[in-house]
């Protein structure tokens, strides 16, 4: 029976943020071409991380195990795992967008004579998938022609990780075989971004600033709303190519692609290039004095008017309801 299978991937002892967005996008996909949802986690099937997939998935979960894969190597993740394809017999192949996906996933794909459809950030009828062009200027749509199983990986940000789906399932292990002379390269430490990076994938509200906020020194405004709400502060690029706050905080085409819960976006005017890494926001919140400004086009909730005195107001309702 075809399927699509799903590859979930572990990350600071914890199945990863974008990972749970990878499997609301089979979610998605398995539902519109009426067939399940498999996943599969390199781990040993006693891993107690495999108990949180537990009510969110409809079938199985192949938990891949082999001594030869405790270290991440891509000769030993793209063996083991074009195993676990051959024996599954999956229609469609679904990657989180990760460094360790972009590092072996296409080379998996090659293995089956198939090209690595990556950065999916739609999945339409057909079906089709979206990638973005141009930094976001074009959409283009992506067909898989041809019988064979599609492979693809999702962008972050682009599917809502609590779109994922419950259901009951199943673990089971899956034993490759492996064989240490497969393994060319010796493995080494695991990519890690700079500890003062931050992660605003996972922040639930993100309180974003653009260049409404005319200069550095009003910053603490904005900060003081975030605070407030318990939330991150961002930025769109011209904020953080002017150096008021670090690269690492910036949300967009060139920056980090989010999809909280909530997102206000304060003096941003809404250029493609910033929509591009927000579009996944479940709400949006926007405070510009420009009634036409594109940002608007995007928002949920909308306030058109001096961000100088409506964060302040803001900032004092949040902390009236609070205390």
């Amino acid at each position: 029976m075809s399927s699509v299978l799903v590859f979930l991937e572990i990350k600071n002892r914890e199945i990863s943020r974008i990972s749970w967005e990878a499997m609301a996008a089979g979610h998605q996909l398995a539902a519109s071409l009426g067939v399940p949802v498999d996943l599969a986690v390199v781990a040993n099937r006693d891993n107690p991380l495999l108990q949180t997939i537990h009510g969110k998935v409809p079938r199985t979960v192949y938990a891949i195990d082999d001594p030869l894969l405790h270290d991440y190597t891509a000769d030993g993740y793209t063996t083991a795992c074009a195993q676990l394809i051959e024996h599954a017999k999956p229609t469609y192949v679904v990657f989180p967008h990760t460094y360790q996906v972009r590092d072996f996933a296409p080379r998996l794909a090659t293995r089956f004579q198939q090209t690595l459809i990556s950065d999916v950030t739609g999945i339409e009828a057909g079906p089709a998938f979206t990638r973005q062009l141009l930094q976001g200027k074009l959409n283009a749509s992506y067909h898989h022609s041809g019988s064979e199983v599609c492979f693809l990986s999702i962008q972050a940000g682009a599917f809502r990780a609590d779109a994922a789906e419950a259901g009951s399932t199943a673990v089971e292990p899956f034993l490759p075989k492996l064989d240490a002379t497969q393994i060319r390269t010796k493995p080494g430490e695991p990519f890690r971004a700079s500890a003062q990076t931050v992660d605003l994938t996972s922040a639930p509200i993100l309180v974003s600033v653009g260049r409404g906020i005319k200069e550095e020194a009003n910053l603490p405004l904005v900060q003081e709303l975030a605070t407030a709400l318990s939330a991150e502060l961002a930025a769109s690029r011209p904020i953080c190519d002017a150096g008021w706050l670090p690269m690492e905080r910036q949300v967009g085409s060139s920056g980090q692609t989010v999809a909280p819960k909530l997102y206000l976006a304060i003096g941003i005017s809404g250029a493609i290039q910033h929509l591009v890494g927000m579009k996944g926001s479940q709400c949006v919140v926007a405070i510009n004095k420009d009634e036409n400004a594109p940002i608007f086009e995007v928002a949920d909730y909308g306030i058109v008017g001096d961000l100088f005195e409506v964060v302040p107001a803001l900032t004092t309702a949040v902390r009236k309801v609070k205390s």
